[in-house]
């Protein structure tokens, strides 16, 4: 889906607050509220908005640690790779999961309150996964930076020309 100049506005505005009200993002990008809202709609109608959700401070729940786990499995059929992912899905310790290229078959990211919660995690939720062959545990010393934003295109000239204001009348 193409997005113009507001659609991009919005989007931005939106992934850094989530709860802004209409009138609020109207303003911000020039638009009444009713035409912002009709874009709003559009762009969650078409999947671009997925939905909204309240981020937690990963630190002030006690989960201070993240973990990256990689999964090698003992085949890649599919049905070891079909129960694989079934039971990390209904794993809640599993905060993210990746079908990976490369050496690892998969990368799990797990948030820990500190190496003994992880233990129980490992023992309790990660042992149990279906068809692994190895696991390889790594954690993060110091998170650098972490976004929930996406960074969005920047327009084609095309959309530049077709967004620049034509001959007055």
């Amino acid at each position: 889906m193409p997005f113009d100049r507001i659609d991009r506005h919005i989007l931005t505005l939106l992934q850094g607050d989530g709860r802004i009200s209409n009138s609020e993002l109207a303003d911000a990008v020039g638009l009444s509220p009713s035409a912002c809202l009709r874009r709003v709609r559009a762009l969650e109608d078409a999947g671009v908005i997925d939905r909204y959700v309240a981020l937690l401070n990963q630190d002030r729940i006690g989960r201070r640690m993240d973990i990256f786990v990689e999964i090698s499995l003992n085949s890649q059929s599919n049905e070891v790779l079909t129960a694989f992912e079934q039971a990390v899905a209904q794993s809640p310790e599993i905060m993210e999961c990746y079908l990976m290229a490369g050496d690892a078959d998969y990368m799990l990211r797990i948030a820990a309150a500190d190496p003994t919660h992880f233990e129980h995690i490992h023992r309790d939720h990660l042992a149990r996964l279906p068809g692994v062959s190895r696991m390889r545990s790594s954690f993060a010393i110091r998170t650098i930076t972490r976004s929930t934003a996406f960074p969005l295109p920047a327009p084609s000239r095309e959309q530049q020309r077709d967004a620049a204001p034509g001959p007055r009348a």
